[in-house]
């Protein structure tokens, strides 16, 4: 059996698919067309059950004491696999989130054959601490700390980069031996029920990877944090669900991993090559319709270059396409559901009402009947607002940014850093000394310089304040899926 046949998308329990309820389902909709692409199967409390049961019955036998040189290759088939089923993993990603093809084949599938590849070589190459420790009477103890699976892992992925977020948490959670339960979000159920397939292929044991599909309260999402079972919760999403994420697993105090929002910054400075400034913003604003976490909703420019980048930035607005995603010349996708348009357009009559003049954008594109049942809308600027402005404070998760003006090096970190989120921001200048100086004083998690998204799958990612708690890439993701143990032996 496979992920998804006679129109249905299953959960994957205990290595194998699970036969779909027609009673407990839900709809697969296209965001391009609002069409109905498919059924998804939603799991109740007794198949969330079977599922952190049979992750629990795989570690016990023997997945965890799986040497790490073969959980690794393991880890490395699967990546091959996934690169010879490619335009498979591309046109589930397309129906979940209807981005454009080009974005799905750039970014999102190629990074997800990058995470297992680069996880595999992390967890293969990490060493262990160790320490002599000088004792009374001459004598010694050597310390050193061996590292085990954490255990069951709940892993809770977002809906706007489902397979990269997906293989994210998965590919580290699975090379340090842990078993895992995926809860995918309800709009984008797709990817990671064909992932199944697979790590099937690849001769990962039954119960190792397990997939639900459901909602949050009183579904598939709650069942799986407040199942005793789950050792630990790795969650993206918004900041008021990991909240509540965190109230459900703390009186068995479980350990948590959140990348929560954000409300993005970027200071661009009068010394900036603005051609350079402008790929970049368009970059950071639009790329996947702003539904990045790490995307730009915040532009504060130096007021000498303020007509420039503004006008530069309404120009490459200009510039964008919409329509079609399986076209290769298509930029610019829908949003990923008519709820989500609905919140955004509701900013923009907040945005509105605070004042805002509108450069560009600011309502529903006409892109024909063909798809005019789609979440699609227009990317927007504003200016005219401040920091005291709920546009310019709440995050919004569309392709929109209030451009603001600033006169001083000391007022722009001071507005970019008057926020309560605080995931990324990025610096725009040609002075090098500048650039490390302020992209250092950014309360956030990850600051660049003349460069956004560029990512080293190395180094610690995540947020601070509502943005999140923790940190997972390199080391910081093997701390998360593993507990130390310390050994002390006298010699």
């Amino acid at each position: 059996m496979t992920s998804q046949c006679d129109g249905w998308i299953r959960n994957y329990v205990d290595g194998s698919y699970v036969e779909p309820d027609e009673s407990s389902s839900f709809d697969q909709v296209d965001p391009a067309t609002g069409r109905v692409l498919a059924r998804v199967h939603e799991a109740d409390k007794a198949l969330v059950d079977r599922a952190v049961t049979s992750a629990r019955r795989a570690l016990d036998n023997g997945w965890a004491d799986t040497p790490v040189r073969e959980r690794t290759a393991l880890l490395r088939r699967a990546a091959d696999r996934i690169e010879e089923r490619f335009e498979e993993f591309v046109a589930a990603e397309m129906a979940d989130t209807g981005k454009p093809i080009t974005q799905a084949r750039e970014l999102d599938v190629a990074r997800a054959l990058t995470n297992f590849r680069t996880f595999a070589d992390i967890v293969a190459a990490a060493g262990q601490e160790s320490f002599v420790t000088d004792l009374a009477g001459g004598k010694q103890a050597l310390n050193y700390a061996i590292r085990k699976p954490l255990g069951v892992v709940a892993v809770i992925v977002p809906w706007n980069l489902p397979l990269l977020l997906l293989t994210w948490k998965v590919a580290p959670a699975l090379a340090c031996g842990n078993s895992v339960v995926v809860k995918p979000s309800e709009e984008t159920p797709a990817t990671a029920s064909l992932l199944a397939e697979v790590l099937e292929e690849v001769g990962l044991p039954a119960g190792v990877y397990n997939v639900v599909h459901g909602f949050g309260a009183n579904s598939a999402g709650e069942f799986l944090t407040t199942h005793p079972g789950i050792d630990g919760v790795t969650f993206t999403g918004s900041s008021a669900t990991g909240s509540h994420v965190m109230k459900t697993v703390a009186p068995r105090v479980r350990p948590v991993s959140f990348e929560l929002g954000g409300k993005n910054a970027a200071i661009v400075f009068d010394d900036v090559d603005i051609d350079e400034a402008l790929t970049g913003l368009t970059k950071s604003v639009f790329t996947n319709t702003g539904q990045v976490c790490l995307c730009t909703e915040r532009v504060y420019v130096h007021r000498s270059i303020f007509d420039d980048i503004a006008g530069g930035l309404v120009e490459r607005a200009a510039g964008l396409r919409l329509g079609d995603p399986t076209l290769d010349a298509t930029t610019t996708g829908p949003l990923i559901s008519q709820a989500h348009r609905k919140k955004v357009l509701d900013y923009f009559e907040i945005a509105e009402q605070e004042g805002a003049k509108v450069l560009t954008g600011g309502g529903i594109p006409d892109l024909g009947q063909e798809l005019s049942g789609g979440s699609w809308i227009e990317p927007t600027l504003w200016t005219g607002l401040t920091n005291k402005d709920r546009v310019v404070r709440e995050e919004i998760f569309g392709p929109v940014a209030a451009l603001i003006p600033f006169e001083t090096e000391a007022e722009a970190i001071a507005l970019a850093n008057d926020t309560e989120y605080g995931l990324a921001a990025s610096v725009w200048t040609n002075d090098l000394r500048r650039g490390h100086r302020v992209a250092q004083k950014m309360n956030v998690g990850i600051s660049w310089v003349n460069t956004w998204f560029t990512r080293e799958l190395r180094s610690p990612f995540g947020g601070m304040g509502l943005s999140g708690i923790g940190r997972e890439g390199g080391e910081s993701s093997l701390h998360f899926y593993t507990e130390p143990t310390n050994v002390c032996v006298q010699l």
